[in-house]
């Protein structure tokens, strides 16, 4: 949970680290996408890291269901005052928690100046106290990337190796490359064994390079492989770091008009 009480040597140790958090944007496809995005998620957190699962997918897309969580209030409704950070982050263990935030990522062009003030500054603190943020999106809302998806540093999709899983993740890449995205790093999901993953990113890559033209990057399989190594070994870390803070300055000027 987050303590308000936290010493002031911890709090300043934190925020001058010299790992800073990561920030992806993810999706999972298949039958099963939804079991996939939270597998990835605990293999990410598995080296100890402070996974925040930002969701702002909805329906049978949202993690809750299958975490075993209430819907839960939106981080939208903490812009009333009667909510806190600690009232919506639900407890997830393995994780540092999840957060719904569908309405936020709507809202947050339409928000006057003192709301949007107010949502940036959640952000900046839930950005210092995770390891990994985590922004998963339903597979739908790919041709229409929220905010959040679009200010986040780096994309990955956990592409389930099925048939299923091949067409949507082609869907969500080209979608997603339409609304400007560019590279995207891949995790294989339930493929039988460490080749049939390979064949099956290898044979995807081909597709969206000729038809799309995005560059995909190897991640690994979900189930077997580091995937917090390959996300963090890649950029470098001081690009890694000024790409943290482009993920804030890039929602501060979401829908953001100065006046004249």
């Amino acid at each position: 949970m987050i303590d308000g009480r936290e010493d002031q040597a911890a709090g300043l140790r934190r925020l001058f680290r010299q790992t800073p958090p990561a920030v992806v944007a993810y999706y999972a496809t298949g039958r099963h996408r939804v079991n996939h995005a939270i597998l990835a998620a605990h293999r990410i957190a598995g080296q100890h890291h402070k996974v925040l699962l930002l969701d702002e997918a909805v329906g049978d897309e949202a993690l809750a269901g299958a975490l075993g969580l209430d819907p839960g209030p939106d981080l939208l409704q903490m812009l009333d005052g009667r909510l806190t950070l600690s009232d919506l982050l639900q407890p997830v263990p393995g994780l540092f928690g999840r957060i719904p935030a569908a309405a936020a990522a709507l809202a947050l062009p339409l928000l006057d100046e003192a709301r949007r003030a107010c949502l940036l500054e959640a952000m900046r603190v839930l950005h210092r106290r995770a390891g990994f943020m985590l922004i998963h999106a339903g597979c739908d809302s790919a041709k229409d990337p929220s905010p959040f998806v679009q200010a986040a540093p780096q994309r990955l999709l956990v592409a389930e190796a099925s048939a299923s899983g091949a067409c949507e993740s082609y869907c969500v890449i080209k979608q997603l490359a339409s609304a400007g995205a560019g590279s995207m790093h891949v995790a294989v999901a339930r493929a039988h064994d460490a080749a049939d993953a390979r064949n099956f990113f290898t044979s995807l890559q081909a597709l969206v390079r000729h038809h799309v033209g995005v560059p995909l990057l190897w991640l690994g399989e979900v189930e077997r492989d580091d995937l917090a190594a390959g996300l963090t070994r890649t950029p470098a870390p001081p690009l890694a770091r000024e790409a943290s803070a482009v993920f804030l300055r890039r929602l501060a000027g979401v829908g953001f008009s100065p006046s004249a």
